[in-house]
């Protein structure tokens, strides 16, 4: 579908990655460079909680990147870069899962803090830190990846990109080819799913603050919204 001259020039005056991918375009290496070291973090943690799986994440990054460097000359500008690389890497995740999914080999529930992506904590952190306190943070992340893990995996694209990407509505619309106001619909299905699964620990209140990663994603699950801002 052809992009209208309105659409690039809006996209281009209010996303400076879509002025860094223009140059791209134009053979730039030092602009994609630029482009990897902005977004690669960020996308290693969105597709580690898609796949479950911190070692294949950083794969899909990588293939994800290598799609975007081999489509630069037929790039239009015609949404949010951090939009169009999600979608390329959404379809990667989603494939990946379910060739592993064919295998049984789905590994959805990480099992370290190097798997989920979370920082190792400082090893005078580490040592002053009670047993108790370590153990309920241990149980705290494995019952958010086990929540996420339930989810569909719209569902489960959804709330990441909204929480992670800080995406609204039409912008997660736009990955997952769903309108505005069926994202609103399979959002507020996957906030309750997870209230259910992390009841318990919201209670609680487990997710208190300095903790981070799966645990931070805890602590603000009831305002998950992803509204047009």
């Amino acid at each position: 579908m052809a992009v209208s001259d309105t659409t690039i020039r809006h996209y281009t005056e209010s996303d400076p990655d879509v002025r860094l991918m223009l140059r791209v375009r134009d053979d730039d290496a030092a602009a994609f460079a630029e482009l990897v070291n902005r977004h690669q973090d960020r996308l290693v943690s969105v597709l580690t909680y898609q796949v479950g799986r911190r070692e294949l994440a950083e794969e899909l990054a990588q293939e994800t990147f290598l799609r975007v460097y081999k489509a630069r000359h037929r790039y239009e500008p015609g949404a949010k870069f951090s939009t169009w690389l999600f979608t390329i890497a959404g379809n990667l995740a989603l494939n990946s899962l379910r060739g592993l999914s064919r295998k049984k080999e789905v590994r959805l529930a990480a099992q370290s803090p190097d798997e989920t992506g979370a920082a190792a904590p400082h090893p005078t952190a580490a040592s002053s830190a009670m047993p108790t306190r370590q153990a309920d943070r241990t149980e705290l992340c494995d019952a958010v990846q086990a929540a996420i893990a339930t989810l569909s995996e719209r569902q489960r694209t959804a709330v990441l990109l909204a929480k992670f990407e800080n995406m609204d509505y039409v912008e997660i619309g736009e990955v997952l080819g769903m309108t505005d106001k069926g994202v609103k619909s399979l959002l507020a299905r996957a906030r309750e799913k997870l209230r259910q699964a992390l009841g318990p620990y919201i209670e609680r209140g487990e997710a208190v603050g300095g903790l981070t990663g799966a645990d931070a994603m805890t602590q603000e699950l009831g305002s998950v919204e992803g509204g047009s801002r």
